[in-house]
């Protein structure tokens, strides 16, 4: 089964490639997608938006396929500090 952060990702992906989610997976890589560096920055923005993180530019050149980025977003959003309590 695939988690949320999983399947969002595979969307942003699918859709800045024109691809159908379904054919997509976790292992598929970022060659297999004609993926270059410029749609990785682009994907970046995107999925820094869909998620409320901030990914470090170095971490771009070591992703490699669909599961780095998912792996990458669940550590940022393990990492990041909760949010502050709301006061009614």
């Amino acid at each position: 089964m695939i988690d949320h952060v999983a399947n969002r990702c595979i969307q942003l992906i699918a859709k800045s490639k024109n691809l159908e989610p379904e054919t997509i997976t976790l292992d598929t890589t970022f060659d297999s997608l004609n993926i270059d560096s410029l749609d990785k920055i682009n994907l970046s923005f995107e999925v820094e938006e869909a998620f409320a993180i901030v990914i470090p530019d170095d971490a771009l050149g070591s992703l490699k396929t669909v599961g780095d980025v998912v792996r990458g977003v669940e550590k940022l959003l393990q990492d990041a500090p909760a949010p502050p309590p709301t006061v009614n």
